[in-house]
């Protein structure tokens, strides 16, 4: 039985240390680290914003003028929008506006693809991309650009925001928050392992096109700036706000996307070069490559050792009776999110497990070749 034991610990550690222990270990070391100052770009530089969509004319209109309204000279902001293949009126709705240079793409390749295309006619020295479902603050453009005054920084990443919701919506925001929490910590020891696309500025001469078989465009082109030896900062008072994915089984679905996507960067990750740089190994070992490959297995093993250890004494076996507490509120998270409902007690047990049953499912596609670079599209409300 002692294997089990420590089988078990070992277990209950790694989960730990992955979503908890981590964060705590560099906020501590965070104290004594001196905090990062911005530095003041003399003049405001040119830039372009980049919007890739497909099928988006429920929301273009108000990324058009959200684009519009950002606080910006209106002479040193350009604006690409790549249709990706898009079949309802969005390209319709684009040629309206003259302000928004428009790449009309008659098949739909994926999200890489239109990146690449939108990059071989951005002329400015920096880009920042945006989703078409986002909307950004205000101050969010000269925010970004900000950071670049540190030739250190090559991207930046601004803050994700969900909009309040019950159901699977308010997971995702408490997830978020967690995230941007992570962010904060993982930039002021280092570097940000990975930007959203949905507000991410980085230097143009640092773009490597993308492969198009890629799934996880906007954490692969983080990764590879980081491994330029460049550092990616995080500015939370540049954000983006979308509203939640509207339905659990439309979420599960993104999330195993982005699981297999995860996968994918894995298998074409050049080791010896990220173990190059001590810091981002050690980040990038913590930060992902714990939480999608051991994490997942972590929690069944810890599960059944625990149960193979109820009659060892007490201890155990009130140890055990926790843990089937915790599935217990998951499984009442999980039938309130069907009814599109939530109760934070129960969210939480619900949204981990969710979270890394979707890694395995997400593994188990990426294995079978079968997740495409082509997404299934959320209709979220504009």
């Amino acid at each position: 039985m002692i294997g089990l034991q420590v089988l078990f610990w070992i277990s209950i550690l790694l989960l730990f240390y992955s979503y908890v222990g981590y964060g705590l270990l560099l906020g501590c070391v965070n104290l004594f680290k001196k905090k990062k100052i911005n530095g003041n770009l003399e003049d405001l530089p040119p830039v372009t914003l980049v919007i890739a969509g497909y099928n988006e004319a429920v929301v273009v209109r108000q990324k058009i003028e959200n684009c519009l309204f950002l606080d910006y000279p209106k002479d040193k902001l350009s604006i690409i929008f790549v249709s990706d293949g898009s079949t309802d009126d969005t390209n319709k709705i684009l040629k309206k506006a003259s302000q928004i240079q428009l790449i009309e793409k008659s098949n739909r390749q994926g999200k890489a693809a239109a990146l690449n295309s939108a990059m071989q006619i951005v002329q400015t020295p920096y880009v920042v991309f945006t989703d078409a479902n986002s909307i950004l603050n205000k101050e969010s453009i000269k925010k970004v650009i900000s950071h670049f005054a540190d030739e250190k920084v090559g991207a930046v990443a601004g803050e994700k925001k969900i909009v309040a919701a019950s159901g699977v919506g308010e997971a995702e925001g408490l997830y978020w928050q967690y995230e941007s929490l992570m962010k904060k910590i993982d930039a002021q020891f280092y570097t940000v392992l990975s930007a959203t696309g949905e507000l991410f500025a980085m230097r143009t001469n640092l773009f490597q096109p993308l492969k198009e078989t890629v799934i996880l465009d906007d954490f692969s082109l983080s990764l590879n700036i980081c491994l330029q030896g460049y550092q990616i900062e995080y500015e939370p008072a540049a954000y983006s706000v979308e509203t939640a994915t509207p339905s659990i089984e439309e979420e599960k679905e993104r999330k195993i996307r982005i699981a297999a996507g995860a996968f994918q960067v894995l298998a074409q990750l050049s080791w010896s070069d990220l173990m190059a740089n001590g810091k981002l190994f050690f980040q990038f070992i913590s930060r992902r490559w714990m939480r999608w490959v051991v994490c997942p297995f972590a929690i069944i093993v810890a599960f059944f050792s625990n149960l193979l250890l109820v009659q060892e004494n007490s201890f155990y076996y009130n140890l055990f009776i926790l843990q089937i507490v915790f599935y217990t509120l998951a499984i009442i998270g999980y039938a309130l999110m069907k009814k599109r409902k939530s109760l934070l007690p129960t969210t939480i047990p619900f949204y981990f497990l969710f979270m890394n049953y979707c890694m395995i499912k997400g593994w188990l596609r990426f294995k079978k070749k079968k997740q495409t670079v082509l997404w299934q599209k959320i209709q979220r409300q504009a």
